[in-house]
């Protein structure tokens, strides 16, 4: 059987020092959540002005959180923005977390600026709708779930024919279907506690006790993310 293409982990600039000091880079955070070894997955810094990377050369991309706005505008995030268009015109399978949620809904057509029901932290409940259950990646997992949060910005309005998949009490567009390869969560689910309290302390946050306690890591994020990464490695390899 031949060998699978590597997964592309394109990450959009790094974190506040304190929390690389603590935890990393959201690279590692990815790597950690899916077990890959060394030849397994690449990554790409656009802010970095490296390439991104060309759809036959790996077997999936998942795109990162980071902490730009989308609203800003910057040189790498639109040149992202231009590879998304691309990408998902071609059949890439593509996951945006976060920031890549935000960028991928905004590359398509949609609308991203500050959530005017404010911050979003933490662990949050949240519900997927009746459409889920036909979905390739979500139908297997439960209707309601929790999930590790950090956004001011968030998808207002999403692209024209993507459909909403689920919500919550702050969010509408908690994960979007855009294509059957492309979907985007606005959740972590490369996330754990250890890593939420490091995001939450570089921000001096003033509730973080109240946020983290009695938290437990939360499973089903992660088992959609190790779906996503399992199906299309499968699928590189019968290629």
């Amino acid at each position: 059987m031949p060998s699978a293409l590597p997964l592309a982990i394109i990450q959009f600039e790094t974190p506040p020092e304190a929390v690389i000091d603590r935890v990393g880079e959201q690279q590692h955070w990815f790597v950690a959540a899916l077990g890959l070894q060394p030849g397994e997955y690449v990554v790409i810094r656009p802010d970095l002005g490296e390439a991104l990377p060309d759809a036959c050369s790996v077997a999936a991309a998942v795109l990162s959180g980071s902490w730009a706005m989308v609203t800003d505008h910057a040189e790498w995030s639109e040149r992202s923005a231009a590879w998304i268009r691309s990408a998902v015109e071609q059949g890439l399978p593509l996951l945006g977390v976060c920031y890549g949620h935000q960028l991928m809904a905004y590359a398509l057509g949609g609308r991203v600026d500050d959530n005017p029901r404010g911050w979003e932290r933490g662990l949050q409940q949240l519900e997927m709708n009746a459409c889920s259950a036909s979905d390739p990646l979500l139908s297997q997992l439960p209707t309601h779930f929790s999930a590790w949060l950090s956004h001011r910005q968030s998808v207002l309005q999403p692209p024209p024919g993507a459909q909403v998949l689920a919500a919550s009490a702050q969010d509408d567009c908690q994960i979007i279907r855009y294509t059957p390869q492309a979907l985007s969560v606005q959740f972590h689910p490369e996330f754990t506690g250890t890593i939420m309290t490091a995001c939450l302390q570089s921000s001096q946050n003033s509730e973080i006790s109240s946020l983290m306690a009695h938290q437990q890591e939360p499973a089903t994020p992660l088992q959609l993310l190790q779906t996503f990464w399992h199906q299309h490695r499968q699928a590189s390899k019968l290629a």
